[in-house]
């Protein structure tokens, strides 16, 4: 074994080139945000002052250990961690300058999955397993946009296919249970991008699924990115994920971010005691 950095491939020299200026205004901020789970007897400080920010178009990886508060973060940015116990104890969340922790639920409601949308890991918890795919996937369409149900069948039928599902017409019927798990987080991945957020959350997304799906997965994402000139914001632990796919990484632990930067600095040069170890718990193939 070696404790060398994972090797970025040829995308990354592209991906830095499109990089946005600096001083172009971030499409998602995250400024100071704290969340508290408040149990009977305790309370966990999941997610401590911590900032970050993505603009159009960019790639930000967000990794860290199980508990670290990567999850936490990301399920924040729609308020989606479960209230009670979750309370946002201070920070904003801010979506074209404006907080989403300041809207109401209706004003919420109009910004997920048209504005905002998100990937999670396991899509059996998340596709409805009584309704079929593609009636879930149109539903997003006729809610945020008021299309009709034969214009929200025909854009949801594209929308399998652009996510490289075979024969869409076929799994349009089907329910979640009669797909792969490769095919179920294709459709989670249509039904994200099918109203063009502008922002897409990736929560650690290919975490349930084998090595070669991973990297299909991994790369229909990246394809998409760029075809929709998406900000994704990638959770993951797989810090070769992170060298193959963004463009600036956090590096969070015990619920802070104890580092930030562009990904080849950082696996070049990291600051921090926590990231050295992270890269040098990378397992990797010795050379022959």
């Amino acid at each position: 074994m070696s404790n060398d950095r994972p090797a970025p491939d040829s995308q990354r020299t592209a991906a830095d080139a499109s990089r946005p200026p600096a001083d172009r205004r971030p499409l998602l901020e995250i400024d100071g945000l704290s969340v508290d789970f408040r149990l009977e007897t305790s309370v966990v400080h999941a997610v401590q002052d911590v900032s970050l920010h993505v603009h159009a178009g960019e790639t930000l990886a967000v990794v860290g250990e199980s508990g670290s508060g990567k999850s936490a973060t990301a399920l924040s940015v729609l308020r989606l961690n479960p209230s009670p116990p979750c309370v946002y104890a201070g920070g904003e969340i801010r979506f074209d300058g404006r907080d989403l922790l300041r809207l109401s639920e209706k004003e919420l409601g109009r910004v997920r999955g048209r504005d905002i949308a998100m990937v999670f890991q396991d899509p059996m918890t998340c596709l409805d397993p009584l309704q079929r795919v593609g009636t879930q996937v149109a539903e997003v369409l006729r809610h945020h946009t008021g299309m009709s149900r034969t214009e929200a069948k025909q854009a949801a039928l594209a929308a399998l296919d652009e996510v490289g599902i075979p024969d869409p017409a076929l799994r349009y019927r089907q329910y979640p249970h009669e797909l792969s798990g490769g095919l179920r987080q294709r459709v989670m991945i249509a039904t994200a991008l099918v109203a063009r957020p502008r922002v897409l959350v990736a929560d650690e997304p290919t975490t349930a699924l084998d090595v070669t799906v991973q990297r299909q997965i991994l790369d229909l994402l990246v394809t998409l990115q760029h075809k929709h000139a998406m900000a994704v914001v990638l959770i993951t632990h797989d810090l070769a994920v992170v060298a193959e796919t963004a463009d600036r990484v956090v590096v969070m632990n015990q619920g802070k971010v104890v580092e930030t930067g562009d990904v080849l600095d950082v696996f070049d040069r990291p600051a921090h005691a926590y990231t050295r170890k992270l890269l040098a718990a990378t397992p990797r193939l010795e050379a022959a």
